[in-house]
């Protein structure tokens, strides 16, 4: 596909998804009717933080969309899956972390899904209806045993919760201010949301993007970090909230940022191949 037409669709998509979000806000609101009001000056320019925050969202989702040989209502469930995951974890760690922070979880959670639910035609009608391409990605975790696969996902699991609180712990001196303010999880809390919950769905992200991508080993672990840290650290963290003083958001920023890509990327070496069988066919001819 040439450049110029995945522009287009990714401008049309990054239009319309922001427009299908703000009618999934606005219904979440009738439905949950919010009870907090906000800073005016925070209003005044949420639009405008909003639709970066979208732009790099739909530009990251567009690169997995354009690569996959998938299409239909699979493509489109799948991309609008994605984020809204990666916004479902977050939720549920901030219910546990942020308990004197008076977020309106159950309408945030309610807005997420929504937008992702009417998003998924969004996706299918734009990247789903392209011409089909060869399956000429490689399928690394299939080919796999259960022994070799069951290995992996604990060491990749393992490795999110090592990574979560080895950069927690180098943020922790500039942030601990704020978290005096809150009720903070025990550590066997802490352990257990990570270990069973948030790193395995991160790592069945991460092998999402993998089996997507099907690029080499090298360059895929790259791509695969680099892709999750843009949907799991910089677009949730980009703009500003009323729950989190800019200080405190961009120290999160940056550990997020940091250890998602070196996670994305483990997950991405393991479960990669050294390279790609031959087929003759070069991914821009579809």
């Amino acid at each position: 596909m040439k450049f110029s037409n995945v522009l287009m669709r990714v401008l049309a998509v990054l239009l319309v998804v922001f427009f299908v979000q703000l009618i999934a806000g606005m219904l979440a609101n009738l439905l949950i009717p919010t009870k907090v009001v906000f800073a005016a000056d925070f209003m005044r320019h949420i639009l405008y933080w909003m639709f970066l925050t979208n732009a790099v969202t739909i530009a990251t989702l567009s690169v997995v969309a354009v690569r996959t040989e998938w299409r239909g209502w699979k493509l489109g469930a799948i991309i609008a899956a994605i984020p809204a995951t990666i916004g479902v974890l977050n939720g549920i760690e901030g219910v546990i972390f942020l308990k004197n922070s008076h977020i309106e979880w159950p309408r945030i959670f309610l807005a997420t899904l929504m937008g992702a639910a009417f998003s998924v035609p969004v996706w299918m009608l734009f990247f789903g209806k392209r011409a089909d391409r060869p399956a000429e990605h490689f399928h690394p975790i299939a080919s796999k045993s259960r022994g070799e696969r069951a290995w992996k996902f604990v060491v990749c699991d393992v490795s999110y919760l090592a990574l979560y609180l080895i950069a927690g712990t180098i943020i922790y001196p500039y942030i601990k201010g704020f978290y005096a303010t809150q009720t903070l999880p025990s550590m066997p809390t802490l352990f257990s949301l990570q270990l069973l919950v948030r790193g395995p769905a991160f790592v069945a992200l991460c092998l999402l993007l993998v089996r997507m991508l099907g690029m080499p080993r090298i360059s895929g672990a790259l791509a695969v970090g680099a892709l999750f840290a843009l949907l799991s650290g910089v677009a949730p963290l980009l703009m500003p909230n009323p729950y989190f003083p800019d200080s405190v958001r961009w120290m999160h920023f940056f550990e997020v940022t940091g250890s998602n890509f070196v996670f994305g990327a483990i997950v991405g070496w393991l479960w990669g191949q050294p390279e790609i069988a031959p087929t003759g066919i070069s991914p821009q001819a579809a």
